[in-house]
């Protein structure tokens, strides 16, 4: 597993003291509240203190240590935002990390490979799950579809009569 977990990404300035807009990658942008760092590298390179924090619209707006001007913060635009997994928020059980997903082996309950989760789309109600390989789907990541999760092993088995009722072709 990685050592570190995306949680966000720079959209723009925000103001004239330098705060930048942030599109959160977690169900509770609210949880920047609490962040205290943020990195700029997946690596846990560009270590950025959180002077200040506010959640507004579904967006995190945040100000960094050493980012005064529009012109610093338009210098983060586009990058990722990363936690140490080990500062990252709890999952309740039955729950996985968009990072830790992405990549698995994905099969069917017989053993037959159907590709690789390669994306995750939060659109609303479900998140939906694209998974490419012999033949490239989508399908919304519900409990009646996904029987087994297991990062251990980097396996999703889904069943494939309810995969039938609900996949789409992405091809």
């Amino acid at each position: 597993m990685k050592a570190f977990l995306m949680v966000g990404q720079v959209l723009k300035p925000q103001g004239v003291k330098g705060e930048i807009k942030i599109r959160p990658e977690t169900d509770h942008p609210a949880r920047f509240l609490e962040i205290k760092r943020l990195f700029l590298s997946e690596g846990g390179g560009e270590e950025r203190k959180v002077l200040a924090a506010r959640e507004s619209g579904g967006f995190a707006y945040l100000l960094f240590e050493g980012v005064s001007s529009p012109e610093e913060a338009e210098a983060l635009r586009g990058r990722y935002l990363y936690v140490p997994r080990a500062e990252a928020a709890k999952l309740p059980e039955g729950r996985y990390f968009i990072e830790d997903l992405k990549g698995l082996r994905v099969e069917d309950e017989a053993g037959a490979e159907l590709g690789a989760l390669k994306e995750i789309y939060q659109a609303g109600g479900n998140d939906v799950y694209e998974v490419r390989g012999r033949k490239n789907f989508l399908f919304p990541a519900l409990k009646k579809v996904i029987l087994r999760v297991d990062l251990e092993k980097g396996l999703m088995v889904l069943d494939s009569g309810a995969l039938s009722e609900v996949s789409v072709d992405a091809d």
